[in-house]
């Protein structure tokens, strides 16, 4: 049996290391947790894309009893900036979360599978990675692509 051994590259940041748009998106990530629909697992999260036309598009967690309903913050954002800018590529996403204390998380949350699926999508679509910062008040996680989060993903290409 042969191993294969996969790695991935994700740089630790603190908010003073982004650019000042990154700063912004962060920013915008945050805003977009007390825009979420969270009475059930009072887990806010936001999210907040930046198209390459210099618009940005947020998106929060909306919840339904009938869980199947919600959507995460993450596919909001994406399938909004897809809606309203459809031939404009996706540069960066932003993900923020507040815990039902109402405080942010000190760690960075990831995107759940579904929503590491609907990155890579986007990426398929634009022909270009998207770059994807994970908040938290602790750190900062940067990532150049779904594929360090993603490596064995499942594509049709």
């Amino acid at each position: 049996m042969e191993e294969m051994v996969l790695k991935s590259s994700i740089k630790v940041a603190q908010m003073t290391d982004l650019s000042p748009k990154e700063q912004e998106l962060v920013q915008a990530a945050i805003k977009a947790t007390y825009r979420s629909y969270a009475v059930y697992s009072n887990f806010h999260v936001g999210a907040a894309v930046l198209l390459e036309n210099g618009e940005t598009i947020m998106g929060s967690n909306q919840e339904n009893v009938s869980f199947g309903a919600g959507i995460c913050a993450e596919r909001t954002a994406l399938f909004a900036a897809g809606t309203q800018f459809p031939e404009v590529p996706i540069q960066m996403i932003a993900i923020a979360a507040r815990k039902p204390d109402g405080n942010l998380q000190e760690s960075p949350i990831s995107p759940c599978g579904i929503c590491r699926q609907a990155i890579l999508e986007v990426e398929k679509r634009y022909h270009k990675p998207v770059r994807i910062i994970l908040y938290g008040t602790d750190k900062i996680y940067v990532v150049e692509g779904i594929q360090q989060l993603m490596p064995l993903s499942f594509t049709d290409f």
